[in-house]
């Protein structure tokens, strides 16, 4: 099988949703909808959290980040972390633990290094996304926060059955076949504009019952064009996007196009300018994206 026939077989199983998950991905999956009823306690959301050790250190980690810290001191439980993040954050961190596991622990150390690249540029986009929210459009940080962590699960995905169909590592493969003589648009409801990760991508999404605001921030990311200034939370997950400093494996830009700083992506905020809100902002995405990536 190549790589145009893999590709093809991925998304047609998308396009059926037929997902292949680990165990770990619907163990994590219920311990977000126990998260999510209404009427969830803190108290109750304690205990369920410390069932899951990487994410507790997570929670931990993420609310003793410079992001959430502020002015007061460090927590040293879990109990203390959820009540300082909140429970949207909270529910962020589930969906973090969530799409780092669509990707499994592949024993192939090209696969290995590729996925470690997609999270620590998924993390970077996350806590970038949460700076430019607060700082510059003035959007909800948390959902922002949300979208840059689950912008890559297309991605995530395509890395995941990469053990069982080798040929997706091959140059240029995970970004689409459309050159190939034999590419095939799929279905009908596929359209010439969609690439195969955004296909899977929305497949994915639909089992993680994101809120419409984030997929339709997330189709933004895929087709929309970048605003500068960003006013939208699409704009805001755009020039996060262009900002991290570790760029996505699955890029399929050269060199040159990736080649970019934060001197390129410049305009005014208020007094200032977006250079000078990262500058001052810096150890907030730094601790942020390191706590994330744990």
């Amino acid at each position: 099988m190549n790589k145009t026939q893999a590709l093809n077989l991925l998304v047609e199983q998308a396009l059926r949703g037929d997902l292949v998950f680990s165990a770990s991905v619907s163990t994590s999956l219920r311990v977000q909808e126990a998260i999510n009823v209404e009427d969830c306690s803190l108290d109750s959301a304690s205990k369920i959290i410390l069932n899951e050790p990487l994410l507790a250190a997570k929670v931990v980690a993420v609310a003793n980040s410079a992001a959430y810290k502020r002015s007061t001191g460090e927590v040293a439980n879990v109990r203390s972390a959820i009540a300082r993040l909140g429970f949207k954050t909270l529910r962020a961190l589930v969906a973090s633990l969530v799409v780092r596991q669509i990707a499994g622990a592949s024993k192939n150390p090209q696969i290995r290094a590729k996925i470690n690249q997609l999270w620590e540029h998924s993390a970077q986009v996350a806590a970038l996304a949460q700076v430019l929210a607060r700082r510059v459009t003035k959007l909800d940080p948390e959902t922002a926060m949300f979208a840059g962590i689950v912008h890559e699960v297309g991605g995530f995905y395509l890395l995941s059955r990469a053990e069982e169909f080798p040929c997706l590592l091959e140059p240029d493969d995970l970004s689409g076949a459309e050159d190939d003589d034999s590419y095939d648009p799929f279905s009908e409801a596929s359209t010439e504009e969609e690439s195969q990760e955004s296909i899977i991508g929305r497949a994915v999404l639909r089992d993680l019952k994101l809120p419409d605001e984030v997929n339709k921030a997330l189709e933004g990311l895929w087709y929309g064009l970048r605003a500068m200034p960003p006013e939208t939370l699409a704009d805001t997950l755009l020039v996060a996007n262009e900002l991290a400093r570790t760029v996505s494996p699955l890029d399929t830009r050269t060199d040159t196009d990736t080649d970019r700083c934060e001197a390129d992506i410049n305009f005014v905020v208020g007094e200032g300018s977006l250079q000078s809100i990262l500058e001052e902002s810096d150890d907030e995405v730094r601790t942020l994206s390191a706590a994330l990536i744990i």
